[in-house]
C-alpha cells in the first residue's frame, strides 16, 4: 500500500486536530506563513481557548495550482488551541491594531503529565506562548479560497 499524493487529495476546506506533536507538525507546516492581524487574536481565558483567524497559503493546492497555471491561493482559517492556562508574547503590541503578523512555526515544549507550551514563532523576532494542560489544537478552513494578492 503506497501513501497518499496531494494529487489523490479533493479540493475541499482543511478540518484537522492534533493531539500529538507529530499532528501538530503537520498543522504548522499548513500555517507556515498564514498571516493575521493583531486584532484577530482572541484568548477566553475562562474557556481556556486561544483561537486565530488567519489568512494562510494552500501548500495543500500548491502543486496543482503550478500544473494547471492558475493562481495561487490564500484562504481564512481559524487556528484554536484548547487547555490553555496563560498566554504570554513577545515581540508584538497589541495596540496596534493595524500590525500584521506572519506565522512561521508551530511547536510543542513538553512538561510533566502532559502539560506544556505551544510555541507561535513570528516572523520579525516575535513570538505567542501558550501554557498548556494537554496538547490539543484545530485548523479549520472557514471561507472560500482567494487568490493569493501577490499571485506567488
Amino acid at each position: 500500500m503506497a501513501d497518499a499524493t496531494f494529487e489523490e487529495g479533493r479540493e475541499a476546506p482543511l478540518n484537522l486536530g492534533a493531539l500529538e506533536v507529530e499532528d501538530l507538525a503537520v498543522l504548522s507546516s499548513l500555517a507556515q506563513d498564514a498571516v493575521f492581524p493583531v486584532s484577530e487574536m482572541s484568548w477566553r481565558a475562562k474557556e481556556r481557548r486561544f483561537a486565530l483567524l488567519i489568512n494562510r497559503f494552500r501548500w495543500e493546492d500548491q502543486q496543482a495550482a503550478e500544473r494547471r497555471g492558475r493562481t495561487y491561493e490564500r484562504v481564512q482559517s481559524l487556528l484554536v488551541f484548547d487547555n490553555v492556562t496563560a498566554v504570554s508574547s513577545q515581540g508584538i503590541d497589541r495596540r496596534d491594531k493595524e500590525m500584521i503578523l506572519s506565522l512561521l512555526a508551530i511547536s510543542f515544549e513538553p512538561g510533566d503529565d502532559g502539560v506544556g507550551e505551544i510555541l507561535l514563532t513570528l516572523a520579525g523576532d516575535g513570538a505567542i506562548r501558550l501554557r498548556v494542560e494537554a496538547l490539543e489544537a484545530r485548523l479549520r478552513d472557514v471561507t472560500r479560497p482567494y487568490a493569493a494578492p501577490s499571485r506567488k
